[in-house]
């Protein structure tokens, strides 16, 4: 089904039959499904009062919240990520992660890089998620038990950031990326109970604290690899029916970094097939990647070489992680970086790849926000070999592998800047709403 690129709007389609949870919660009010009135008011006043409030501009996004939005993700690094690159992109909304061991650890949240950036961005207009980054993949990590000692501390970091936050930022995401960030022999036992909650105590601290309204909706982190069945289990159907039956949640996130659209419609069809009806999706990072990352080896084009082996240190045996590490060290032109992704068949034949992916999401009419990487990270250009990820291949902004003026526009990436520019709608863009002091 084809959709405007421009405006979101798609043909008419019948009405899907509405969930048994959306039908056990329809009475509670749109204010229930964001978590933010208390379920003892019922007055005539407070009718009132409800509908003054829904009828304030300002608040409106956040009875209705975001859909259909195309905007920024720059992960835990906003290096470079200010209003005027968000702006040349005509971008309306951004996203990043904030890694709560960083908050056990005694950081601020308030001075905390990504959440600094947030709020600023949202002082300035711009509509804002942050994600809350539980880190137990490592060696010596363990998912806490929801009633040990352990879980305390995991909380009273929790409740620093919403401290911060809360109404504030416009989406939060309990988790980053759970099953990823959780020891595979954890995920079946320990995963859902802890991350259950973190959710339960965050929507409770947000009821006590904001029992007028609230501006900062509620999701459930990131699903991944749900293109490979043996990722997917009873824990994954686990998480999505929590989501289902938990009002104050408005959905969950996905994550398709893929090898081909095929693999990213199974993400797309497995939440479709899961999730409730009156649930919504976010898809906070997406890319080909994984496609990408099957490519190192191969020689740089033929043609590639034919035109620049007089300026650069290339031959017809040189692979692509070998241009992609010289590229790093010094920089090439804007010209030479678009001909080399041009010139490669395994790059050009998935151009549009975040366009069209943006188009399915909106034509499904659930999508809330998703987000695409906004500018190359240091970490991405850093000991490059043919076993890193090149995750450089997929920034709207290179300036780590093209040469720019400090100071200057920074380069683009080829056809997706383009792509994501044409995809935006004023339609998403957000009143200003200054930043409140912190509780």
């Amino acid at each position: 089904m084809e959709i405007n690129p421009n405006t979101g709007a798609r043909p008419a389609r019948g009405r899907t039959p509405v969930s048994r949870r959306w039908l056990l919660g329809a009475s509670a009010g749109a204010f229930l499904a964001v978590g933010c009135k208390n379920e003892s008011q019922g007055s005539q006043a407070d009718s009132a009062k409800k509908t003054e409030a829904e009828d304030a501009p300002q608040n409106r996004a956040a009875v209705v919240g975001p859909s259909g939005v195309l905007g920024a993700n720059f992960n835990e690094d906003p290096t470079r990520v200010d209003r005027d690159a968000l702006n040349a992109l005509d971008a309306t909304w951004v996203r990043g992660f904030v890694p709560m061991d960083t908050i056990k650890d005694g950081t601020d949240p308030s001075r905390q890089r990504a959440i600094q950036n947030l709020l600023e961005l949202r002082e300035q207009g711009f509509g804002t998620i942050l994600a809350l980054k539980f880190q137990f993949s490592k060696e010596d990590q363990t998912v806490p038990s929801p009633t040990g000692e352990e879980m305390k501390a995991e909380l009273a970091a929790v409740d620093e950031v919403l401290r911060t936050v809360l109404d504030k930022v416009d989406i939060l995401t309990v988790g980053n990326e759970p099953f990823l960030e959780t020891h595979a022999e954890e995920r079946l036992t320990k995963l859902n109970p802890f991350y259950q909650e973190v959710a339960k105590h965050v929507i409770a601290y947000r009821k006590k604290r904001f029992p007028d309204g609230c501006r900062t909706h509620l999701y459930m982190g990131a699903l991944n690899h749900l293109d490979d069945p043996e990722m997917i289990s009873d824990a994954t159907r686990d998480w999505i029916e929590f989501v289902n039956d938990t009002p104050q949640l408005e959905g969950l996130d996905i994550h398709p970094h893929v090898t081909s659209a095929q693999a990213a419609q199974k993400y797309l069809d497995y939440v479709l097939r899961w999730l409730d009806d009156d649930k919504k999706f976010l898809v906070t990072e997406f890319s080909l990647v994984n496609h990408y990352e099957k490519q190192m080896t191969r020689n740089i084009p033929a043609d590639f070489v034919d035109a620049y082996e007089k300026d650069l240190d290339i031959t017809r045996e040189t692979k692509v992680w070998q241009l992609l590490k010289l590229a790093a060290e010094q920089r090439f032109t804007q010209q030479q970086w678009n001909d080399f992704l041009r010139m490669s068949p395994w790059f050009e034949s998935g151009k549009h790849f975040m366009r069209d992916e943006v188009r399915k999401y909106r034509e499904t009419g659930r999508l809330a926000v998703a987000t695409y990487g906004v500018v190359q990270q240091k970490a991405m250009v850093t000991g490059i070999d043919k076993d890193k990820k090149p995750w450089m291949l997929n920034s709207l902004y290179v300036p780590l592998t093209v040469q720019h003026d400090e100071g200057g526009e920074l380069p683009h990436n080829y056809t997706v800047f383009d792509d994501f520019t044409s995809l935006q709608r004023e339609q998403d863009r957000l009143p200003v709403h200054p930043t409140k002091a912190r509780v």
